[in-house]
């Protein structure tokens, strides 16, 4: 399983609709409020033989809300 961190830019009034939809897919290992230019981040685990772009478009990019998202990527680093 490879950890990614997803930020989430939510339209005015649907970050709390916007979050329960993401929870409702059961693909995220936490979720969180932030401050600043997004308005939540979500670590998700994707399965090694899974392609990033696609899972995260098809699991979770569709929901209404969502204005814009950053995908951050992990790497083992030692």
């Amino acid at each position: 399983m490879r950890p990614v961190f997803v930020q989430f830019h939510c339209a005015p009034g649907q970050t709390y609709a916007v979050a329960d939809a993401i929870y409702d897919r059961e693909v995220v290992s936490e979720l969180y409020s932030t401050s600043g230019e997004f308005d939540l981040i979500a670590k998700v685990y994707i399965p090694e033989d899974e392609d990033i772009g696609r899972y995260l478009n098809e699991n979770l990019f569709d929901i209404e809300g969502i204005v814009r998202t950053l995908t951050t990527m992990t790497f083992k680093a030692f």
